[in-house]
């Protein structure tokens, strides 16, 4: 049954990769938890059960947002059930999200940024690449998913901007930025001929085999500037997307263009940036005002 649903989500639903994965482990986690109790047939879990469940993932130290992320799952795994009258009911209706506090999202000051954004340096082919990557990252808000899809074809030169393939395979428009473009196409004329070492491929970032980049490759790169400038903050590559957003909306832009730039599909998922902008001025107050 869960494949079943993987696949309806997939195939038909069009979910993103991530979104599958997530979704597999939640509800594999799920159907092991119950097997271990002898429960086999899904049509005898209820509430009870699930919130035993719940419990379970709580007391193995998951986060809020992991057991809201594992409901999430087994509210469509249900919904899907009833839908193919699998079951009759579903155990899921009447519990509540588990309670988040928000957090706000680490952000790197500008200089900070300038700072982190000079260490590749452009004198070999992987640092040109990686010059590019972090300097399109901070240009653009990307996810890294979306910035390891990216191919030769996904940047008009001739306007500069790029065409990004966010969740669920959607797909928005978002300008690069004058630094970026020509960091990216001095990498694409210059660089990757090198790293390809004549693989076929449109993938645009390769490392050292000339295949496309992966999620832990970048992580890595981004792992070792960031040791090279110990900052105060923890960088991460999503500290170039909360980067971005937060520096745009200090700048003046107005929030619905910066949701769109950033692919939420719901506005209050881009709010949280007004509070993070909102610290920065209390921040810059408390040092320079006379009586701050």
């Amino acid at each position: 049954m869960i494949d079943e649903y993987l696949n309806y989500l997939s195939i038909e639903k069009g979910a993103s990769r991530n979104t599958i994965e997530g979704y597999s482990r939640d509800l594999n986690r799920y159907a092991a938890f119950h097997e271990a109790l002898g429960i086999r047939d899904v049509r005898k879990i209820g509430s009870e059960e699930l919130i035993s469940f719940l419990a379970h993932l709580k007391k193995e130290g998951l986060a809020a947002n992991s057991v809201n992320r594992a409901l999430a799952a087994l509210r469509g795994f249900y919904t899907y059930l009833l839908r193919m009258q699998k079951v009759e009911s579903t155990p899921v209706a009447h519990i509540e999200l588990a309670k988040v506090w928000t957090h706000l999202p680490d952000v790197l000051s500008r200089d900070e940024m300038s700072l982190l954004l000079a260490q590749p340096g452009v004198a070999s082919p992987a640092a040109l690449r990686d010059a590019a990557m972090l300097e399109l990252m901070y240009a653009t808000g990307l996810r890294v998913s979306e910035l390891i899809g990216l191919t030769v074809h996904s940047i008009n030169w001739q306007v500069g901007y790029l065409v990004a393939r966010g969740k669920g395979e959607k797909e928005r428009v978002v300008p690069v930025g004058k630094r970026a473009y020509e960091l990216v196409k001095r990498y694409l004329e210059g660089a990757r001929p090198l790293l390809a070492k004549g693989r076929p491929g449109d993938a645009l970032f390769l490392n050292h085999s000339g295949n496309g980049l992966s999620r832990q490759g970048f992580w890595k790169i981004v792992k070792k500037y960031a040791a090279r400038v110990n900052l105060a903050r923890k960088v991460h590559p999503h500290t170039f997307r909360h980067s971005f957003a937060s520096h745009l909306l200090e700048g003046g832009a107005d929030l619905r263009s910066v949701q769109i730039m950033l692919g939420h599909a719901d506005i209050s998922t881009t709010q949280v940036y007004t509070h993070v902008t909102r610290e920065r001025l209390k921040e810059i107050h408390r040092k320079y005002h006379p009586r701050g």
